[in-house]
């Protein structure tokens, strides 16, 4: 047993990290600067003593190791305090690499978008067809109730992120976990804080694929051009594509507008039919691309389709928080125009009403305005929008709420938010919250003020 310390532990990876250190019989604790749920709660029940902020004094003086978080950076006081007293250190991709993955069949999972949700399903779908899968995931599954853990079985599951690993190794995460079967599940710009342009992701891309064995499998978005330039590079390893093209080896064929329910094909033959809980076009694709990657560790996919029906999401990805007033809310993690523009659609297909949304631009990308051109487009479907311009950010949404096909306002603060939802909301109505951060309580500050309590 040894103990560590995460810094940045609050993180859904770090904290899935915390979880799996702690199973394996270690000492844990960590800090960090924003606590909230669903990590906050996951490590609270397992007992992990957190600090608040990155004081240098708040790291125990007999650690024997600080995994270090990708969102600290040099002068960081606890960073600094790491560096001045000749800690040991790592970052948390390469201790998952070192101390849990050797030995087991891993699975990743890829992508600007869906990772969590296809991660979740694959590790479901392992689950549920008896494989006791171990694995780490950037949300927590419903299904699962955490976001990490060891598992019995051969199988690892990963969400496979491209962000950079640590202060120290400029590498993307993925690169560190040689997994066996890889899901590309589709490539676009994003983290314009620390790529370029779409070259520089889509080579990172291709040292994830350079890592994949010639006796594994890429399970590839064959609708994707980038992820296409991407095996352009190179590629030695057996590719299996899916889309809703029946000529891929994996298809689908939608059976309902809200894609609640559709057809697996494999290699143009029916397989098997799944109706589920979830809706959107790409959520029927990050459904087979899991399938197409369970199947390539030994899953018929009837079975993994069946599983599939019992399959209940990630927490914060399209979740109910509540209902009052004949409004009801979700909370969505969104991180991106296009995660934003399907979401959308997706609850527009099922018919729901109204559609508004209020969103918080909270990513680095989204900060640095990268995405702003394309925010009003991505909100199409949305009959009215609150958006939250906090004073630190650095370009106008004024623009952008003026090009927005409903009604748009901008306001400083959650407290103006809650109140300007407030005044538009009728029965009927479906409420949004949009943010990959903890947007101050939002969604159930909001559920509270409309149930007056």
């Amino acid at each position: 047993m040894v103990k560590l310390h995460i810094l940045g532990i609050a993180g859904t990876f770090m904290g899935g990290v915390a979880a799996l250190a702690r199973e394996q019989g270690h000492a844990v604790e960590g800090s960090d600067q924003n606590v909230y749920p669903p990590m906050s709660t996951q490590l609270e029940a397992l007992g992990i003593a957190l600090r608040s902020g990155y004081a240098g004094g708040n790291i125990a003086t007999d650690v024997d190791e600080v995994v270090v978080g990708n969102a600290l950076s040099r002068g960081n006081p606890a960073v600094e305090h790491v560096l001045d007293a000749g800690l040991r250190y790592t970052s948390g991709a390469q201790w998952l690499a070192e101390q849990v993955l050797p030995g087991r069949s891993v699975l990743a999972v890829a992508g600007t978008h869906g990772k969590t949700t296809t991660t979740s399903m694959l590790a479901h779908i392992l689950d549920a067809t008896g494989r006791a899968p171990g694995f780490l995931i950037g949300g927590v599954p419903e299904n699962f109730g955490v976001s990490a853990r060891l598992g019995s079985g051969a199988a690892f599951v990963v969400e496979a992120d491209e962000y950079d690993t640590a202060f120290f190794d400029k590498r993307s995460k993925f690169v560190h976990y040689r997994p066996q079967v890889a899901v590309l599940n589709n490539l676009e710009f994003d983290h314009a804080d620390i790529f370029p342009d779409l070259a520089a992701i889509e080579r990172q891309f291709h040292h994830l694929v350079r890592t994949v064995p010639g006796r594994g499998r890429l399970i590839v978005n064959g609708h994707d051009a980038n992820l296409a330039r991407v095996l352009a590079m190179g590629c030695w390893t057996p590719v299996e594509r899916f889309g809703l093209d029946a000529a891929f080896e994996w298809s689908a064929r939608l059976l309902a507008a809200d894609a609640s329910r559709f057809e697996v094909g494999r290699k143009g033959e029916a397989v098997a039919i799944v109706d589920w809980a979830l809706l959107g076009e790409h959520n029927a694709l990050n459904a087979l691309a899991a399938v197409g990657a369970a199947a390539a560790v030994g899953v018929a996919p009837a079975e993994a389709c069946a599983a599939l029906g019992a399959f209940r999401s990630v927490k914060r990805r399209l979740e109910v928080v509540g209902e009052a007033g004949g409004v009801r809310i979700y909370d969505d993690f969104a991180h991106h125009p296009t995660a934003i523009r399907t979401t959308l659609a997706g609850l527009r297909a099922r018919g729901e009403g109204r559609v508004v949304v209020a969103l918080e631009p909270r990513s680095n990308s989204m900060r640095l305005g990268a995405h702003a051109a394309e925010l009003a487009p991505s909100l199409t479907d949305a009959d009215a929008v609150v958006f939250l311009h906090r004073p630190e950010l650095a370009w106008d949404a004024a623009r952008v709420v003026a090009s927005l096909r409903g009604e748009g306002v901008a306001v400083p603060d959650v407290a103006g938010l809650i109140e300007a939802l407030a005044a538009r909301v009728r029965p009927g109505d479906s409420v949004v919250f949009m943010s990959n951060g903890g947007f101050e309580n939002a969604p159930r500050r909001f559920l509270a003020a409309l149930a007056g309590s």
